[in-house]
């Protein structure tokens, strides 16, 4: 898995998902996909209470 840099793709056999920059919530489209994120992409913004929960306050998931 590489994780550097933020454009370099990162692909899970399950999803569809790669890491390509994107750091906040509103970039998102499911939880799936900001789960993904949060686990294999760095520097995302999505867990403030690093819980492992992200975008727990978006109403959109």
């Amino acid at each position: 898995m590489d994780e550097t840099p933020n454009e370099a793709p990162v692909y899970n056999s399950q999803t569809s998902f790669s890491c390509d920059g994107r750091q906040h919530c509103s970039q998102m489209t499911s939880r799936a996909e900001a789960e993904f994120f949060i686990r294999n992409c760095p520097n995302t913004r999505m867990d403030g209470d690093r819980d492992g929960i992200p975008c727990e306050n978006d109403s959109r998931f």
